[in-house]
């Protein structure tokens, strides 16, 4: 693999802030944010972006687990000092995208003190000057971890699914960035939809609340319908769209991806 800190073509840095970075976020666990970022990211890559997947999710990171894969190095090893955040980037040839790994099942890196936090956040966004686009798997809430990560993000999806207690976490999630950052691209994901009707029902939903006492209209990013073929994957650790390509929930994620790439020309 090239570093990512030395492009091959240095005529095509990318601007510092982070404008080619996209957050998947949500406010609460269990909506299919991971597999989501996971698929988002190789579905960038199928579509001819250089695309790094950042696990955000520090303490509860599982982008490895679910593809099976075992890094050389971690955002422990970046935090610790035993390498940089571009050496911790590896590439998966199974989808083409790199990664930087969380740490599983460590909580220590969810207590970063601010300084280093801040330091973590600048390391990536100089980093995504070498890539196309930088997702990053957020942990799910509105923490100090997740607002300073996903600050400078050009874009930011919040993950929902219909059920009550999602919905109304995700409006608390947009009720707080919106008031943080008035001008935050935030766009919603209805996952596990029953079917599209179900979907728009969903996002009409927590549009219909977030005018009524925001006065805000976050867009409809796109509608995930609910499919059998993300549970095999998962559990066969292998990504979406190389096991199931032609699936209902791969061709919306796909779908997601045209809208975005159309909305950045």
């Amino acid at each position: 693999m090239t570093d990512p800190v030395f492009p091959a073509a240095l005529k095509n840095v990318r601007p510092l802030r982070g404008a080619n970075v996209i957050a998947v976020a949500s406010g609460k666990g269990g909506v299919g944010k991971t597999w989501f970022s996971i698929t988002l990211s190789h579905a960038l890559t199928k579509a001819g972006m250089n695309t790094l997947l950042f696990d955000g999710d520090l303490g509860l990171a599982n982008v490895d687990i679910q593809l099976g894969f075992s890094p050389k190095n971690d955002l422990g090893a970046v935090i610790n000092g035993e390498v940089t955040l571009a050496k911790a980037a590896q590439h998966f040839p199974d989808t083409g995208f790199d990664i930087i790994a969380g740490r599983s099942g460590s909580g220590t890196l969810a207590q970063l003190p601010s300084q280093r936090l801040s330091g973590l956040r600048n390391d990536l966004l100089e980093l995504a000057r070498s890539y196309d686009r930088v997702v990053m798997d957020m942990g799910a809430g509105v923490d100090r971890t997740v607002r300073t990560l996903s600050g400078p993000a050009g874009t930011t999806l919040v993950v929902t699914t219909d059920e009550p207690t999602s919905l109304t976490d995700a409006y608390a999630f947009i009720k707080l960035t919106h008031a943080t950052n008035p001008s935050a691209d935030l766009r919603i994901v209805v996952n596990m939809a029953q079917s599209v009707k179900d979907g728009e029902r969903t996002y009409g939903t927590i549009l219909k609340a977030c005018q009524n006492f925001l006065k805000y209209k976050p867009a409809l990013a796109g509608i995930i319908r609910r499919d059998l073929k993300v549970r095999d994957a998962i559990r066969n650790q292998t990504p979406l769209l190389t096991r199931s390509p032609a699936c209902d929930a791969a061709r919306d994620v796909e779908a997601i991806v045209q809208r975005l790439l159309a909305g950045s020309k």
